[in-house]
């Protein structure tokens, strides 16, 4: 505990306390001033961008991963021959360094990159875009990036959901002539509450948090495009010398972590204890 406090509580406790003063992260002296950083922060566009993108890309990866991952586990739960090996491929993206992925496609989506050669020598030369640096399509380039390599974790998740449903189950439901979609959404859907529990909280809370991605990516551009909370304070914090500002973004980042986790919690565990 007495670790814990020294590495964790205390510099947690401190943080808070310099997100009310005017710090500039080396001088020793420095002024309280309130709610001022937090005053600023409603009134900054760009800051107010930046929280709208992390909610749109936790809740965008949330849905396509989770989705992608169940569709994936739905697959390779078959008796197909090639299942084994599908499942180390589908999930092999989810052991890689995140920023080694993030740089990776960084060249693969850049405008003489893979994807657009790809498109190119297949015909499609009105598909190439600029994905990184277009403002429109830069912020779902890091959405696809992000599912690309989590949704195969997503996906052992829920493997191992539907391998504990009992075979039995699946064998009453074919004798009673259900069919596979009636199958999943009645029989196999309730029973893998669990699974999705865990899901659902690991992508909103990675969404939320999201930063070497993004970062690696496009730095949080173009202009501020894919600003997420978490480069705005690393921008603010270590290129602009802000950081009572930035450690009122991470105040403010924390907060909305803990409510939007919380409340799913609390609706995913209804909804487990309803489907139990």
């Amino acid at each position: 505990m007495l670790l814990f406090a020294f590495v964790v509580l205390v510099p947690s406790a401190r943080g808070v306390y310099y997100a009310f003063t005017d710090w500039d992260g080396l001088s020793p002296d420095f002024s309280w001033i309130g709610l001022g950083n937090f005053t600023t922060m409603v009134g900054d566009a760009t800051a107010r961008q930046a929280i709208w993108h992390t909610l749109l890309i936790a809740v965008a990866i949330t849905i396509i991963q989770n989705g992608v991952g169940l569709l994936l586990a739905l697959g390779v739960n078959s008796m197909i021959k090639s299942r084994n090996v599908l499942r180390v491929l589908l999930f092999a993206p989810a052991v890689v360094t995140p920023i080694v992925t993030a740089y990776l496609w960084r060249n693969l989506l850049g405008p003489d990159g893979a994807v657009n050669s790809l498109l190119g020598a297949v015909g499609l030369t009105s598909w190439q875009q600029d994905w990184l640096g277009d403002p429109q399509l830069a912020l779902w380039a890091v959405v696809g990036v992000i599912v690309w390599q989590f949704a195969g974790y997503s996906m052992v998740i829920f493997l191992a959901g539907l391998q504990s449903v009992p075979k039995e189950i699946y064998e009453a439901a074919a004798i009673d002539g259900t069919g596979p979609v009636r199958r999943f959404w009645s029989i196999v859907r309730p029973l893998l509450a669990p699974a999705f529990t865990i899901n659902l909280m690991l992508s909103i809370i990675g969404g939320i948090k999201l930063f070497d991605q993004v970062f690696a990516l496009t730095g949080g551009g173009p202009g501020h495009a894919t600003d997420t909370i978490s480069t705005l304070i690393y921008k603010e914090a270590f290129t602009l010398g802000e950081f009572g500002y930035s450690i009122a973004l991470a105040v403010v980042l924390t907060i909305i972590v803990a409510v939007v986790s919380t409340g799913q919690y609390f609706f995913l565990a209804r909804n487990e204890r309803a489907a139990s």
